[in-house]
């Protein structure tokens, strides 16, 4: 697993996250008690969506991550890293289409990041889900995005004080807080 995980330092393509989503894919099938690998099979799958213009691929990766998204979340219903990545999923489908798939998606979103936060308050994954979505749908509340700065710069400065579970848990992220924050200025 810690060998995998390095290899995301290396991916800048969909064939390079689709070649490290194989890896995870094949430790998930030894490791059939494991969740983690079905959470870097999916993730990979979801930035792999994002990096792609055409809508019927993006929805055909986000098939393959759905199917690791689900046994996962049966795995550990109560695994707060479980939830941000089942939000950041459901965002990945919205992006598809937001016209037609804005409220519904974003609502499950919602649903799932706050699930997220209520298993885990500190887990700043899930903080920065909240603050993404708040600054992304204030324009439509008739807020103002730039409100929850304060917010976004404070999960920053907080980011470096959370401890994953182990080496291999989940600890991505700081680069898109570090984005928001910068939109800020």
């Amino acid at each position: 697993m810690g060998e995998a995980l390095g290899g995301y330092a290396n991916c800048q393509s969909v064939e390079d996250f689709q070649a490290l989503g194989n890896k995870f894919e094949m430790i998930s099938a030894k490791e059939k008690s494991e969740w983690l690998p079905l959470y870097y099979h999916a993730n990979c799958y979801i930035i792999m969506s994002f990096m792609e213009q055409d809508a019927t691929k993006k929805d055909a990766y986000l098939d393959v991550a759905e199917k690791s998204i689900t046994p996962m979340l049966e795995m550990v219903p109560e695994e707060s890293e479980a939830y941000v990545l089942k939000a950041f999923y459901l965002v990945a489908r919205l992006v598809v289409n937001p016209m037609e798939r804005g409220q519904e998606y974003s609502g499950l979103s919602g649903q799932a990041t706050a699930k997220a936060l209520a298993l885990d308050p500190t887990n700043p994954r899930a903080q920065l889900m909240q603050v993404q979505m708040e600054i992304g749908s204030a324009q439509f509340m008739g807020q103002d995005p730039k409100s929850f700065c304060p917010k976004a710069k404070e999960i920053l400065a907080n980011w470096d004080n959370f401890k994953p579970k182990s080496t291999i848990h989940p600890n991505w992220g700081k680069d898109q807080a570090e984005g928001v924050v910068k939109g800020c200025e």
